[in-house]
């Protein structure tokens, strides 16, 4: 019998199929954990049986193919008889638990799960079984459940046994249902899944819910959390977290033997000009996916760049952020680091943005390397604690798992105590005889603030924050951030505040920094950072030389 996944390899490898690095990497992982695997083995019987329930009893129910039944492309039997066919050697229970599956639009990827998803409820031998469909928002979940009800109502043989009821689909025979579920994750305690997919990750900015939904399944045996998505342009949120893990799973970082990534995506931003390459992201591309259709896209986006970035995030699933941001994804985004560690005994540049309750406080130290001329960035951030749960659940970005992580300290109360952040200087000063030459910070900060600061020491300068100031040392900033000349210990919070960052230019085209999206996107830790560049503007020189 043919093997979908050691076919789907042998395409790759022999160039008939176009696929990313990771998608290569992950199917020959695949092929080799065939092979041999401590834990798990491979049961041809059990990756079939999906495969041939969907395609004996789910058709389709769209367009010139309405009626018709599914036949499954090839990578979508390579993916499904990876996620059934292992299985752990002694007890039999699937080996995948969960699994991040990113596609670009119109690949088919809807219709897939959809069948799936009946198989999960249906034949999947778990009685009692409950399939949810979950998103953002409700109408996005209920397209995966709209779809399983036409491919019901189609199929005779589904049509005589599956119910829908006012919110769901039941299967009567083994007291199974499936249910669409929209983001408002306080209501959702209590459910029992056996499948769980989350359609379109990139949009829910609740981490609450795919944690709800995770803990959901805690009582089954095995239990199945799909993850399908395209890129999108909000950063900071849990599809960041999940794509990064997913990459660092696939990369070998990461061992993960219950997680199983396939990242259909372009390998470089630049290979959306080469159609050649468009099959990285787009695996049904000349089946399902039109190809002349990607091309007026793609040929009406290079002139264009609200267009472009659509066509970036969706269809070739390069991560971006909003038409509006002041530089690409693409240039923010250095996972390069480094220990503070190396530059004990340092001069550095100081920056400060402060606040009072509701935003970040955050403060900055600028170092250089005098003969590369790399700069590297150390932060740290405050939020008040009685402030810290309300605006993890309102502004839905994870101040908590920073906090966890180190990256952020809370201040007692309500308000920020500013004295913290003194604590903080003297602390880079104490410990580590980093020296800050200069504090730039800006003219909204508290007098006593900088009269404690300059009490223990520290040269602070007053900076306007108008574009008479900021602006040459913003564009030098871009400019470096473009080429990674500025290694911020791929610090997330930085990443975040500096993706929600976006420009406003006035009539002589100075530029100054404001925030792109909603008021809950934060960009303290950019204007720190820019506050400290303004610093290494006005003083590059002497700054070198002291270094």
């Amino acid at each position: 019998m043919a093997n979908p996944i050691e076919d789907y390899y042998r395409a790759i490898e022999n160039g008939d199929i176009v696929a990313s690095n990771r998608v290569r990497k992950q199917y020959k992982k695949l092929v080799d954990d065939m092979k041999h695997h401590d834990k798990y083995i491979y049961d041809e019987s059990k990756a079939e049986r999906p495969i041939a329930f969907i395609e004996r009893f789910c058709r389709h129910s769209k367009r010139e193919l309405a009626g018709k039944p599914l036949k499954l492309d090839l990578f979508q039997k390579a993916y499904i008889s990876a996620l059934f066919g292992f299985v752990d050697k002694e007890t039999g229970y699937r080996r995948y638990t969960e699994s991040f599956f990113f596609v670009g639009r119109k690949n088919g990827k809807t219709t897939m799960l959809s069948a799936i998803a009946l198989y999960m409820m249906i034949a999947d031998g778990e009685s009692g079984s409950e399939v949810y469909s979950v998103a953002s928002k409700r109408d996005q979940a209920n397209i995966l459940f709209d779809q399983a009800h036409e491919m019901i109502v189609q199929s005779p043989d589904l049509n005589r046994n599956i119910r829908k009821r006012k919110s769901d689909l039941y299967f009567a025979h083994n007291f199974s249902k499936m249910q669409s579920l929209g983001k408002n994750s306080n209501s959702l305690d209590g459910l029992n899944a056996h499948l769980v997919v989350i359609d379109e990750l990139h949009s829910i900015q609740d981490r609450n819910l795919y944690e709800v939904m995770k803990q959901s399944q805690s009582a089954r045996t095995q239990p199945l959390l799909i993850m399908i998505t395209t890129a999108g342009t909000h950063r900071g949120t849990i599809f960041d977290d999940l794509y990064e893990y997913a990459c660092n799973v696939v990369d070998g970082k990461f061992e993960d033997d219950n997680f199983l990534p396939i990242m259909y995506e372009l390998d470089h931003k630049a290979e959306y000009k080469i159609p050649e390459c468009w099959q990285k992201a787009n695996p049904a591309l000349g089946v399902s996916k039109k190809v002349e259709d990607l091309e007026r896209k793609v040929s009406r986006a290079k002139n264009n760049v609200n267009d472009l970035t659509g066509i970036l995030t969706k269809d070739f699933n390069i991560r971006e952020v909003t038409h509006s941001a002041w530089l690409t994804f693409e240039a923010i985004n250095n996972e390069d680091t480094f220990d503070i560690r190396d530059f004990s005994g340092a001069y550095a540049i100081g920056g400060a943005d402060l606040s009072i309750t509701t935003d970040l406080s955050c403060a900055t130290l600028l170092f250089v390397e005098p003969e590369t001329e790399m700069r590297y960035v150390h932060q740290m951030y405050w939020l008040p604690e009685d402030n810290l749960r309300k605006r993890v659940d309102e502004d839905k970005i994870p101040y908590d798992k920073w906090y966890e992580q180190g990256l952020l300290r809370l201040c007692r109360g309500n308000t920020i105590d500013y004295s913290d952040i003194t604590d903080w200087f003297l602390e880079m000063l104490n410990e580590y005889d980093i020296t800050p030459l200069w504090i730039y910070y800006d003219n909204y900060s508290a007098r006593y603030w900088v009269d404690e600061m300059e009490a223990n020491g520290f040269k602070m300068v007053r900076t306007p924050q108008g574009a008479r100031t900021l602006s040459l040392p913003m564009q030098n900033m871009g400019a470096d951030l473009e080429k990674h000349k500025i290694n911020y210990n791929n610090n997330p919070i930085l990443k975040w505040c500096l993706t929600n960052t976006g420009v406003e230019t006035d009539r002589n085209g100075n530029i100054v920094p404001v925030k792109n999206q909603s008021p809950k996107r934060r960009i303290d830790s950019t204007v720190s950072l820019l506050d400290a560049y303004v610093g290494l503007f006005d003083n590059y020189e002497q700054f070198l030389r002291a270094m």
